[in-house]
């Protein structure tokens, strides 16, 4: 367990007074637990009207081991309210699977459609998840500990005096981070008691992860996923590269992995290009759903279709590109069969790249609704 960041004394201080606060009160005390935070760190350049910090916090993975990872806290530079802030859990999409890749190491860090709640009086608690910005294997669209580490980092921001961040939480996340989200909320109620969720948004959520890799409309971005899956289950589960193809075609995921970060607004290189399209007709006519164990893992990483009790939102683009919009309405009905209060946000926009944006919105109109504890609408009768 560590201390907590800072005592109340520390708010208001010029910039280089609370890094002392921070740095200084982040000492490790004996034990350590999952949620502690390790630092919190002020950064400098944070837009206006927001003050935000990079924190180190310990997580467990889904064998209890501990680690240290990363993420960012941001709030609005105010003085806080008596009463605790509401935070907002902003789980990223798909950024590669090599530490470096890290959202909060890059400069779009800001242009993420989820630090818009900032602006709405938001804690907004971002993660990097496992392996992305801190030491060992990212476990890609591995559902448990992804959803731990978005948990204990709602946990983590509430010792930021000045975040003034409380128990109170809502989750929501784009792609990769939209099964992270679904994740976090079946999750949440056993691993983190202590946190009151009361809703999970997810915009193009990847979800049977067998059949958003047989069904994904753009090949030469499935292509590119499906390195990133290879790559991060072979080293975090050692599921055998060699089911996939021989040498040379592992070779050339591996390097697809590890060489290539997401930077949207970035025009792909020659070379990702040419390594997608290899590997593109190398894996025409495998189906991992079929395969070994890749496609158990698949199925144990997929969000349950049980209803876990809290309010859902799920926006999806009928023209996505990479997440099968079809997948996704068939997930939506399998939870309503169980008994969800989910709301089904039809988005019209650019495509999958967009979708937090172009439904943002609409999803946070809906996240206020949530927090202030107006009746949950559901659209179950007509999905």
């Amino acid at each position: 367990m560590v201390q907590r960041v800072a005592k109340r004394h520390c708010m208001n201080r010029p910039l280089i007074l609370v890094a002392f606060c921070v740095s200084a009160a982040t000492a490790p005390a004996s034990a350590q637990r999952a949620g502690d935070l390790v630092s919190a760190q002020p950064v400098a350049d944070a837009p206006a009207g927001i003050e935000a910090w990079r924190i180190r916090y310990w997580t467990t993975d889904a064998k209890g081991r501990l680690s240290q990872v990363t993420g960012m806290v941001a709030a609005p530079r105010d003085a806080p309210s008596a009463t605790p802030r509401d935070v907002l859990a902003w789980t990223h999409g798909t950024s590669g699977v090599a530490t470096r890749c890290a959202p909060s190491l890059s400069p779009a860090f800001w242009t993420q459609a989820g630090l818009d709640g900032v602006r709405n009086g938001y804690v907004v608690v971002a993660p990097d998840y496992p392996g992305l910005g801190s030491a060992g294997v990212h476990p890609y669209l591995v559902g448990e500990d992804t959803g731990r580490s978005v948990l204990d980092a709602v946990r983590a921001a509430r010792s930021i005096p000045a975040a003034n961040s409380g128990s109170r939480f809502a989750v929501w996340g784009e792609s990769q981070g939209g099964h992270a989200a679904l994740w976090t909320g079946q999750l949440a109620k056993g691993y983190a008691p202590d946190l009151q969720l009361v809703g999970v948004a997810a915009a193009a959520p990847t979800t049977d992860l067998v059949e958003n890799i047989r069904q994904v409309p753009n090949k030469a971005v499935g292509a590119l996923m499906t390195s990133f899956i290879a790559d991060s289950w072979a080293r975090h589960y050692g599921a055998p590269l060699a089911t996939l193809g021989g040498p040379q075609t592992q070779r050339i995921m591996t390097r697809l992995a590890q060489n290539n970060c997401i930077e949207l607004e970035t025009k792909p290189k020659f070379l990702m290009m040419a390594g997608i399209a290899t590997v593109q007709s190398r894996l025409k006519g495998k189906d991992l759903g079929s395969i070994q164990p890749w496609a158990r893992l698949a199925r144990k990483n997929s969000p349950t279709t049980v209803d876990f009790g809290v309010p859902m939102l799920i926006a999806q683009n009928p023209a996505d590109d990479l997440v099968n919009s079809s997948v996704t309405r068939a997930h939506a009905r399998a939870l309503c069969r169980t008994g969800a209060r989910l709301r089904y946000l039809p988005i019209a926009g650019q495509g999958h790249a967009t979708s937090a944006r172009d439904s943002a919105d609409a999803t946070l109109a809906w996240i206020a609704a949530r927090f202030a504890g107006t009746p949950t609408p559901s659209d179950c009768g007509r999905i």
